[in-house]
Parts: C-alpha cells; structure tokens; sequence
C-alpha cells in the first residue's frame, strides 16, 4: 500500500510512512509531521489539509489523498492504529490513565497532546482542558465550546489555541476552573 500510495502521488514511500507514522499516533483522525515531500511541517485532518508549501493546492490535494486513505485503512484496522509512541503531539481518544500527568477525578481525555512545550488534555464530558506549562498544571472550564482540536500556532509567545464548533477557542478566553 505505501508503495502503491507513493507512486499514484508522486512523493517517496518514507513521505507516505511519515504520514501513516503520524497517523497511527492518533488513532488515524489526524496527524502533524514534517517532511520534505510535503513542503515541511505539515497537517492533515478530515477537512483540513496544511502543508509547508502552503499556497501549491496540488501538493495539499496529494497528502488529502494519501492521509484520506490511509486514515480508512488504520480505522478498518484498529489493532495497526494503536502505536505506543509517546514522542507524538497529539493523541485521539486511546489516551488512558497510566502515567497521566492530570487530574484522575476528570477521567480520560478525549485527546492530548502538545505543542510550543506545553502538553493539553480535553476532557469535554467535564467541560474541562488542562494545560501543563512546564510542570504548572492549570485547569481551564470550556463552557459552551465542543473543542476538537488545536491550532497550529504561527507566533512565538507560546500560547495554544483550539477549535472548537463556533471556530478559534484561545486559552485566554477561558475561565480557569482550578483558582
């Protein structure tokens, strides 16, 4: 398949085990790599396609197709979609428990991860993200947002944003849960 795959899409097969590397991270709903194939840092999920070279609509239109199917081949595998890479920056919904650096009272996450050194977890049956900024733990209410992911973040004053259902949900413009 990563053979096939890199042939019809014209990139290098180590381009397509990158994706399904980054993939399989996440249990196949999205993955963050860099690779040069793709311009550089890159970023797939259903709707959503980022690549380095951000304005060559033929090189996104080539990782939609790659990550688009190997996203249905690690769901229709499930056994291949659970990877125990902790080196990840973002992980879906086959977070667990053991070793978890929040809160026990607020159960699984739906999703961690991290980014600009700092790691998230969403928990949204709880309406809570907390944010571990270097060993300061801190807990976030959403409130009316269903967040569904992060925002890649363009800016150097190490800040996270999210999305959510209404769009962009920055960190500061929730109410802390934990004061």
């Amino acid at each position: 398949m990563i053979a096939r795959l890199a042939l019809e899409n014209g990139v290098s097969k180590e381009a397509v085990t990158t994706v399904l590397e980054a993939l399989r991270s996440s249990g196949g709903t999205m993955a963050q790599f860099s690779h040069a194939d793709f311009g550089g840092m890159s970023q797939w999920s259903a709707g959503m396609t980022m690549v380095g070279d951000m304005f060559n609509d033929s090189l996104k239109a080539r990782l939609n197709a790659i990550a688009e199917e190997l996203s249905r081949y690690l769901r229709d595998q499930p056994v291949a979609a659970h990877a125990d890479d902790t080196t990840v920056s973002y992980r879906s919904s086959t977070a667990s428990h053991s070793g978890s650096w929040w809160p026990q009272e607020l159960g699984s996450p739906s999703s961690v991860g991290s980014q600009n050194d700092m790691r998230y977890a969403v928990f949204p049956e709880k309406r809570r993200l907390v944010i571990d900024d270097h060993g300061r733990t801190k807990i976030y209410d959403t409130g009316k947002h269903a967040i569904s992911g992060v925002s890649q973040s363009q800016s150097t004053d190490s800040t996270l944003t999210f999305v959510g259902q209404h769009g962009v949900v920055r960190v500061s413009d929730l109410t802390r849960a934990d004061d």
